[in-house]
């Protein structure tokens, strides 16, 4: 096991892509064990094989189907009118949209590039401090996968063979939470910016309501996601093809906005990015195999219930570890990787399943926007055209209010459970 961890950090160092550092790592480890060749395919095979899995092309395609058929334009525009009259409206404005299309498409890069596109170039023209500004779309993106439906959650579900629906609950009051968190940093620093941001919009119960009804089909989505699956009506992949249906039906012949000559493009695109995250899953899979093999979960909890039996304590060195890791490494990946691990030690700790799972997603999620390796801050930096380490100075608010969030899941498990266990108990 050491030299697959010493292979694949030096992988890792040299600039591999971690779907290959991974696979490659694992690979050179079963062959110095004499372990046959053939287990590799099979591996692979298996960590694809699985109906759950499926739901991450659909929700990646719904993601598009938003972004272009202007089902995040119109979210963007409900949320103007809700808060637009508050001092650093369009700081708030972007994180009400966020919170609204992580409901929808599950992906946190997807989220900032809808909102990143849309908000950033009005946030220029008013002046905003577009550092910040930027700051504030990476950290709203973070709430994708906190707030359902989530590809990671789902992806940590399957592994963990807990259910998804209760993992999907146990993400609302936290990722809701944490969007409170981050409109508090946008106002906090909206008062202290100047002029700029005084520029407010009237608000008006008229404005309000037709924009409701502008983006009454919008939201009709993540009714049928959450609802359905609430509900037992399908399952999560049954669900994520259900909203691509009503997506489509949305953008095509109520908004108007998406053409059928369109789509063929649209699906590619999905495919794309989903082929990316199905790669990382299955070379992946080698890695995981090969640490249940080497019993490594029982070697760290054995450490760990020496060195500590106190399972607070546990949880902030796993809070440390993960943040950490976060920085480096893309989040599926290291859920494969470590979850695996640390979820037999956790259940030793007597910890919760589903309270261990959601704070590894809310952890993975705040390094989405932490240098090196935060991919939202990378998508909104590049669509605010500054640099990573322009917007990087300027997080620190934001990212303080998301670290107590975390804090705050971390020592009351019942924000992540009370949901799960009032409406799905038998799951």
């Amino acid at each position: 096991m050491i030299i697959a961890v010493i292979s694949f950090l030096l992988l890792i160092a040299i600039g591999t892509p971690i779907v290959f550092a991974l696979g490659i790592s694992a690979t050179l480890t079963l062959y110095l064990l004499d372990i046959p060749m053939a287990i590799v395919p099979q591996r692979i095979f298996s960590g694809l094989d699985s109906f759950t899995i499926m739901a991450i092309p659909f929700f990646v395609f719904a993601g598009i189907i938003m972004e272009k058929g202007g089902i995040a334009r119109r979210i963007i525009d409900f949320a103007t009118a809700m808060v637009g009259w508050i001092t650093g409206s369009l700081l708030l404005v972007a994180v009400v949209a966020g919170t609204g299309m992580a409901a929808i498409s599950g992906s946190g890069s997807a989220d900032t590039a809808a909102t990143s596109s849309i908000m950033l170039p009005e946030m220029r023209r008013r002046k905003y401090n577009i550092d910040f500004a930027a700051g504030i779309m990476a950290a709203a993106g973070t709430l994708g996968p906190i707030i359902p439906p989530s590809i990671m959650m789902v992806v940590l579900a399957t592994i963990s063979n807990m259910s998804v629906g209760r993992m999907f609950l146990g993400g609302i009051v936290p990722g809701l939470l944490m969007a409170i968190g981050i409109m508090i940093a946008s106002y906090i620093h909206a008062k202290r910016g100047g002029e700029a941001y005084q520029d407010t919009e009237p608000f008006t119960i008229a404005r309000l309501g037709k924009t409701f009804i502008a983006a009454g089909s919008a939201f009709v989505m993540p009714v049928i996601i959450i609802g359905g699956i609430i509900g037992g009506i399908f399952t999560p992949t049954e669900a994520a093809s259900v909203a691509i249906f009503v997506g489509l039906i949305i953008s095509i012949y109520v908004y108007k906005e998406i053409t059928i000559k369109e789509i063929p493009e649209m699906i590619l695109k999905a495919a794309a990015i989903s082929a990316a995250v199905m790669m990382i899953i299955a070379t992946a899979s080698i890695f995981s195999w090969l640490i249940a093999l080497e019993n490594v979960p029982t070697a760290i909890a054995n450490w760990l219930r020496q060195t500590t039996e106190n399972p607070l304590l546990f949880l902030v060195l796993v809070n440390l570890l993960l943040i950490f890791i976060g920085m480096f490494i893309e989040s599926i990946s290291a859920i494969l990787i470590l979850v695996p691990v640390l979820l037999p030690v956790a259940v030793l700790y007597g910890i919760d399943p589903l309270h261990f799972g959601v704070i590894v997603i809310i952890n993975l999620s705040i390094g989405m926007i932490t240098p090196p390796y935060g991919i939202t801050l990378f998508v909104a930096s590049s669509i605010a055209e500054r640099s990573i380490f322009q917007v990087s100075s300027k997080i620190i608010l934001p990212l303080a209010f998301m670290v107590a969030i975390l804090i705050l899941a971390t020592l009351m498990p019942e924000l992540v459970t009370f949901l799960p266990n009032a409406l799905l108990p038998n799951e």
